[in-house]
């Protein structure tokens, strides 16, 4: 049984999410959801999980050995209402800031599915070279689990270029392309997605992605299959992320100007203020305290 990620909730007027106060860490209760599951689920789930630990593993590593080995890291646990957010932030000299947001859901936020949630990761890297030559990173993915047996799948993938180089965009578009040319899939409505948002999204203060990417939050790649899904989005997200991480290699020397520092702060400042008052994801779901930690430039110019 499928069950399609739907509309987000609408953005909260002002930053933040104020009415979410972040709680005392609490003990995290996996092994009991995933008991609750059945053996199928069960081990889709640890495969979920698997994988985001891999990727863990693979991109703080990989963010590690660009920056020479010169890179602090910092974690943090937040427990909310309606999930445990585990952040991870590595920052260096050639990646900047690299951030990842691992939440583990307790209950459905509003707007974010209907039903008794009993298992779900979102999970984000969010990557800012210090090169302008290469926009920042954000990429997503998320399954959720519920009593009924239903399973939603969603995901995004872009990147907010400050100035463009289309080399590197139609590299990224590539990827995208032959992912679902393999599969016998057409990217076009998941780049009307990446590209527009969704109906409660706010366009006047939106992000402003490359449109060489895909976001998964709408009609699932195969409707009938969450499995089918999953696989592909995750599939895609390594690739998507592997080759964002080339381009940071190939471009962190190259010679830059001016004009392309200002629109790497122009970017930057765009992504603050998408995130404050246009994705309503982080502007009413989660608290500021964890979202600006994981996915925020480490300068933000106004």
């Amino acid at each position: 049984m499928t069950r399609t990620t739907g509309p987000l909730m609408a953005a909260a007027a002002m930053a933040g999410a104020a009415w979410l106060s972040l709680a005392p860490a609490a003990a995290d209760d996996n092994a009991e959801r995933l008991a609750r599951l059945d053996p199928e689920q069960r081990a889709f789930a640890e495969d979920v999980q698997a994988f985001i630990d891999s990727m863990d593993a693979k991109y703080f590593g990989r963010a590690s050995a660009i920056n020479g080995g010169e890179q602090s890291e910092e974690t943090r646990d937040f427990d909310t209402e309606y999930s445990l957010h585990k952040v991870r932030v590595a920052r260096g000299p050639v990646i900047a800031k690299i951030g990842r947001m691992e939440s583990r859901g307790k209950k459905a936020s509003p707007g974010r599915g209907e039903g008794e949630l009993v298992w779900s990761r979102f999970y984000s890297i969010d990557v800012h070279p210090a090169t302008p030559l290469v926009g920042m990173l954000h990429a997503t993915i998320v399954v959720q689990f519920y009593a009924d047996g239903s399973v939603g799948t969603g995901g995004w993938l872009d990147v907010m270029p400050g100035t463009r180089i289309e080399e590197d965009i139609a590299r990224w578009g590539k990827v995208v392309d032959d992912h679902f040319t393999a599969a016998g899939k057409d990217p076009a409505l998941y780049r009307e997605l990446v590209c527009k948002g969704t109906e409660e999204t706010i366009s006047e203060f939106r992000r402003k992605p490359s449109c060489a990417g895909v976001s998964f939050y709408g009609p699932p790649v195969f409707r009938d299959d969450p499995r089918a899904s999953y696989d592909f989005i995750s599939g895609l997200y390594d690739k998507f992320v592997g080759t964002y991480l080339d381009i940071v290699e190939d471009r962190q020397d190259d010679p830059f100007t001016a004009e392309d520092v200002a629109a790497q702060d122009a970017m930057r400042r765009q992504w603050l203020i998408d995130q404050l008052f246009s994705d309503p994801f982080a502007s009413a779901i989660v608290p500021f305290e964890v979202w600006s930690m994981a996915n925020v430039a480490p300068v933000v110019k106004f």
